[in-house]
């Protein structure tokens, strides 16, 4: 069995990386600040004095143009890693991402490869205001030929990570700037877990039960997954026992699990940091309504996102718009009491 320590999840980025480097020499990464600076979040620590500037390349502030060449690499069959600072930043390179990268392979009837991983913080919390708050997984989730990755602790982190270098198809590996474990930035310390030394991967597709309950279910990913961890401690206080589905990816997305654990408990909560409106909340409440002639729900669903507005500057406002613990045991509540009411007048 392999050693094992404990990692935060930007210790456990890096490590993935620098295994697949040393296992295949074709992989290499490029971005911005990524090399002695070890990337803005500390995904890439260490890699530019293991490796050197031939496989750890520092690159101007163009990210059509880097993500054009690592398309173009990976199709010569190399395996490029990308990093953009921010999630908020793929907006001046969309072209490349929709129209060629998650395309190519289709179009070429699959005869040309493209293994490349996007790697980019997300998410707020930390008044970085409107411009480098998102999260937007969903909007590369909709697009057919990503597949979409959104880690919550380092143990998953280094095995999604080795699991997307080793895809022979784009992936987005998303990780949230507030559990990477950094010493300047208050991080959920769940974030950090042990990880083996050894070389593993985890499936894409495949959800993980964080914590068993069988009053409510409440499905979520990345940050939000210790948010509602916090939010189920408190729940069980008051006697209700709460079940929290962390999804893993988004792209494949494991709705097997969702639906097995709504079966159970009767209840669903969906709670994220991404905008309400066509994303997450609303494609995991989809599943569910399709699937009410098995399912016997005993309450309506709950949503809980950021509502359609620019992550605000201000503190007091950020903390309004996105999801907080207080407000998952209060959706949980409404729905325990739902259900209380609706058996009082039957």
């Amino acid at each position: 069995m392999s050693k094992t320590r404990t990692l935060t999840m930007a210790q456990a980025i890096a490590e993935a990386i620098g295994q697949e480097m040393t296992r295949d020499p074709n992989v290499f990464v490029m971005g911005e600040d990524i090399g002695a600076y070890g990337g803005i979040f500390g995904a890439t620590g260490g890699l530019l004095e293991k490796f050197g500037k031939d496989r750890i390349m520092d690159t101007p502030i163009s990210e059509t143009a880097f993500i054009g060449a690592a398309t173009g690499a990976a199709a010569s069959g190399m395996r490029p890693i990308v990093e953009l600072m921010f999630v908020d930043f793929f907006g001046v390179c969309m072209d490349q991402i929709y129209n060629h990268l998650a395309k190519n392979t289709y179009m070429a009837g699959g005869n040309i490869k493209l293994p490349v991983v996007l790697t980019t913080a997300i998410g707020g919390g930390y008044n970085d205001a409107a411009q480098h708050s998102q999260c937007l997984y969903a909007t590369f989730a909709h697009v057919p030929g990503l597949k979409v990755v959104v880690p919550s602790n380092a143990y998953d982190a280094k095995g999604l990570m080795t699991q997307a270098i080793r895809d022979d198809n784009p992936v987005m590996f998303m990780y949230h700037k507030g559990i990477m474990g950094l010493p300047w930035m208050a991080y959920f310390e769940g974030s950090s877990t042990d990880v083996p030394e050894a070389p593993y991967t985890l499936p894409f597709g495949q959800a993980r039960v964080a914590r068993e309950g069988k009053d409510l279910t409440i499905v979520t990913i990345s940050q939000m997954v210790h948010k509602a961890l916090l939010a189920a401690d408190e729940l069980a206080k008051a006697g209700v026992s709460a079940e929290v589905v962390d999804l893993r990816t988004l792209v494949p997305l494991d709705r097997n699990a969702v639906l097995k654990s709504v079966g159970k408990t009767g209840r669903l909560i969906v709670a994220d940091e991404d905008y309400l409106g066509f994303g997450l909340t609303g494609e995991i409440s989809a599943i569910v309504a399709e699937n009410l002639d098995t399912l016997k729900l005993k309450a309506p669903v709950k949503r809980l996102a950021v509502p359609n507005v620019p992550i605000p500057y201000s503190r007091p406002l950020e903390q309004f718009v996105i999801p907080q613990v207080a407000g998952i045991v209060e959706a949980a509540k409404s729905l325990m009491s739902a259900r209380t009411a609706a058996a009082a007048t039957a």
